[in-house]
C-alpha cells in the first residue's frame, strides 16, 4: 500500500463518511439556493408530502402559518420564494413553533430566510410562521425539500401560489423542459466471474496474488478485457456494503476516477464516481457505462461493466490507454450511502496500463515506511531491549570478567543492545511523519504513545552517560532513576504496539496479532519469573545452621556454576523464542 494513507486515503470509496445524511442535525445553509440535498442519488419525481399555509393572501409584514406534513421523513429545508423566479433567492423570515424539530438558517449572511430539521427522528409534521418582507413580491410561493431516506428525497415541493389582494394575476413562468433519458440497462449475472484467463486476455488485479474468485469467496478480483475501443470491467469482493476501485496518478487520494457497486437491498447500484478529495465520492452519469450486471452470493459482491477507452465528453472520466496506480477498497453502506472502507484499500505497487499487455499483478494494504516503522518497532522493543535487561539484571556474574576498555562483559553486551534500541526507535519514529507528511489526527492514541516512547529512548542513554562511580552516595538514586525510566519506556511501548497493530496501515490479521503480543508478554514475563525464582534459591545454598558458625552446605563455587548453566540456557531459550514472536510478526508485516 504504499501510503497507508495514502492509499488508505485513496481508498477511494469508501473514503470518509457523507455529506447530506451527513447532517443529522440540518445544518445545511451551503443548501439554501439550490435545495438540493449532497446525497450522490436523483431525487424523487412524485411528490408525497404537502405545504399548506393559514391564508391565501398576504400584505408586507403579515406573518401566516406554514405547515409541511406527509408520510414520516427525516430532514428537511423550507423557504419562500418569488412565485414568479423561483430560482431567485428567498425572501421573507421565519419564525419557529417547535425549536426542538426545526432550526432556522442563515442564507446569503441573513438569518432567519429558511428553515431546517434539528435532528433526523421521524416527523410528519412540521409548522413554523413566516413574515411577510416589505416590499414584498406580488406572488409568493413555499418550497421544501423533504428527505425520506439517504437515497429518497424530494426537491422543491411547492405549495400553492400566496398573492397579495390587488396582485395582478399569476401567470406560471415557462418552464424548460429537458427530454427524459432512459437509465441505462442492468442484467443479473449468472456466475461468479473466474481468473482462468488473468495474464492471457484479461489484466487483473489479485489479492492474494493468484486467487481466483470462482473458487474462493474470500478473493479481491478485479479484472479489464479490451474490446477493441472499450473495455470490460470485472470486480469482485467480500463485502456487505460495497466493492469499489479507483485509478490514480500516484498512491494518494484525490483527483481519482473511481468506480462503486454499492448494494442496495437485494440489489446492486454501479456507480461512477470522482474523489476530490479526502471527502464523500462525486457521483457521476451512468450513461458512459454499459452491459451492466451484478451478482450477491455468500457473502461477496460481484459487478461488472463496460465503458469505452476514451470519453471525451465526461469530463471525470480517465482515459484508459495510459498508465495508473489501481486501488480496490471495500466498505459498509447504508440506504445506498457508503461510509469509510472498513480498511486500508489495496494499491498496485507501480502503475499500469490495463488496456496493455495482459498481466496478474498484486498489490499491498500497507505503505512500505509503515511497514518499516513496524519492523523496526517490533525488533527493538521485542528483542534488543528485552534481552538487554534480562542481561544487566541476572547476567552480572555470569559475564563479570572484564575486556575492551576494562569493563565487564555483560554491561558492554547491555549497553550495545540499549543503543541499538535507541537507533532503531529513532529510526522507527521518523518513518511515520515522512509517510504522513505531518501529524495523523486518525491513529489515536498511538502517536502520543510512541513520542512518549521516542522520549524515554533518548532519554535513557543522556542518564547513563552520567551514571555516578559505583560507591557514590548518588548510585543509588541513579539506579532507581534508571530502572523507573526503563521500565516505563517498556511498559509504554508494549501498549504503544497493541494500539498501533489495530490501525489500518499494517492491517495485521485480526485476532492473531493479538494472542500473538498477549503470548510475547507472557513469555518474557514469565523468563523473568523464573530467574527470579533461580537467584532466590540459589542464595538460599548458604544456610546459617548455628549461631556461631556458618556451614556451607554445597560448595559455592559448584553452585554459582551450576547457576551460570541454568541462567545461560534459560537465556538462550528466550532468545529462540523472541525469534518465533518476531518472525511472526515480520512475516504478517511482509504480507500485508
Amino acid at each position: 500500500m504504499a501510503a497507508p494513507q495514502i492509499t488508505l486515503s485513496i481508498l477511494v470509496i469508501a473514503l470518509l463518511t457523507c455529506s447530506v445524511t451527513a447532517y443529522p442535525n440540518g445544518k445545511v445553509p451551503m443548501s439554501c439556493g439550490g435545495m438540493i440535498p449532497q446525497h450522490s442519488h436523483s431525487a424523487q419525481s412524485e411528490p408525497i408530502h404537502q405545504i399548506t399555509v393559514s391564508q391565501t393572501t398576504f400584505k408586507p409584514g403579515d406573518q401566516m402559518e406554514v405547515t409541511l406534513s406527509g408520510p414520516p421523513f427525516r430532514g428537511f429545508l423550507l423557504e419562500a420564494r418569488d412565485a414568479e423566479n423561483l430560482s431567485g433567492p428567498p425572501i421573507g423570515s421565519f419564525t419557529l413553533i417547535d425549536s426542538e424539530e426545526s432550526q432556522l438558517l442563515t442564507c446569503t449572511d441573513v438569518q432567519g430566510l429558511a428553515v431546517s430539521h434539528t435532528r433526523s427522528s421521524k416527523k410528519t409534521e412540521i409548522k413554523v410562521y413566516w413574515d411577510a418582507p416589505s416590499p414584498a413580491p406580488d406572488h409568493i410561493r413555499f418550497l421544501a425539500t423533504v428527505v425520506q431516506k439517504f437515497k429518497i428525497y424530494w426537491v422543491k415541493i411547492p405549495s400553492p401560489v400566496i398573492s397579495q389582494p390587488n396582485a395582478p394575476p399569476f401567470t406560471t413562468p415557462k418552464a424548460t423542459t429537458q427530454p427524459l433519458t432512459m437509465p441505462p440497462s442492468v442484467s443479473h449475472l449468472t456466475k461468479p466471474f473466474s481468473a482462468f484467463e488473468c495474464g492471457n486476455k484479461k489484466f487483473c488485479v489479485r489479492s492474494p496474488l493468484n486467487c481466483d474468485p470462482e473458487k474462493e469467496p474470500a478473493c479481491v478480483f478485479l479484472s479489464f478485457t479490451r474490446d477493441n475501443q472499450s473495455v470490460m470491467v470485472e470486480m469482485s469482493g467480500p463485502s456487505d456494503g460495497y466493492v469499489s476501485f479507483a485509478f490514480s496518478h500516484d498512491q494518494w487520494m484525490g483527483d481519482d476516477d473511481a468506480y462503486l457497486c454499492i448494494r442496495e437491498d437485494q440489489t446492486v447500484d454501479i456507480q461512477p464516481s470522482y474523489l476530490t478529495g479526502r471527502s464523500y465520492p462525486v457521483m457521476d452519469s451512468r450513461g458512459t457505462l454499459e452491459d451492466m450486471a451484478w451478482r450477491l452470493a455468500d457473502g461477496v459482491i460481484q459487478c461488472s461493466f463496460r465503458r469505452n477507452i476514451t470519453l471525451p465528453e465526461a469530463k471525470n472520466r480517465f482515459v484508459l490507454n495510459e498508465s495508473y496506480y489501481i486501488f480496490f477498497a471495500e466498505g459498509p453502506s447504508h440506504d445506498g450511502r457508503i461510509f469509510r472502507h472498513s480498511q486500508q484499500p489495496l494499491i498496485t505497487y507501480e502503475k499500469y496500463n490495463v488496456t496493455g499487455t495482459p498481466k496478474s499483478v498484486g498489490g499491498s494494504r500497507s505503505s512500505p515506511l509503515l511497514k518499516a516503522h513496524g519492523a523496526l518497532m517490533f525488533v527493538a522493543w521485542m528483542t534488543t531491549v528485552s534481552i538487554g535487561v534480562l542481561v544487566a539484571r541476572f547476567f552480572r556474574s555470569v559475564w563479570s570478567k572484564a575486556f575492551f576498555l576494562r569493563e565487564a562483559a555483560w554491561f558492554q553486551v547491555h549497553r550495545m543492545l540499549m543503543v541499538a534500541t535507541s537507533l532503531l526507535t529513532c529510526i522507527a519514529f521518523v518513518l511515520p511523519f515522512v509517510y504522513r507528511g505531518g501529524w495523523s489526527w486518525r491513529a489515536g492514541y498511538h502517536p502520543y504513545l510512541g513520542c512518549t516512547v521516542m522520549t524515554l529512548a533518548v532519554l535513557q542513554p543522556l542518564l547513563a552517560t552520567f551514571r555516578p562511580p559505583l560507591h557514590d552516595p548518588r548510585r543509588q538514586v541513579f539506579n532507581w532513576t534508571h530502572w523507573s525510566v526503563g521500565t516505563a519506556a517498556r511498559i509504554i511501548a508494549v501498549a504503544a504496539m497493541f494500539l498501533g497493530m489495530d490501525l489500518p496501515g499494517l492491517n495485521l490479521p485480526s485476532p492473531q496479532k493479538t494472542y500473538a503480543m498477549m503470548g510475547f508478554v507472557v513469555w518474557h514475563i514469565g523468563t523473568e519469573v523464573i530467574l527470579e525464582i533461580h537467584a532466590y534459591r540459589l542464595s538460599r545454598k548458604v544456610e546459617i545452621l548455628d549461631n556461631d558458625r556458618i556451614q556451607i552446605l554445597q560448595s559455592l563455587t559448584v553452585a554459582e556454576a551450576e547457576g551460570h548453566v541454568f541462567k545461560k540456557v534459560v537465556l538462550a531459550v528466550y532468545i529462540c523464542g523472541n525469534v518465533i514472536f518476531l518472525s511472526i510478526f515480520l512475516s504478517a508485516i511482509n504480507h500485508v
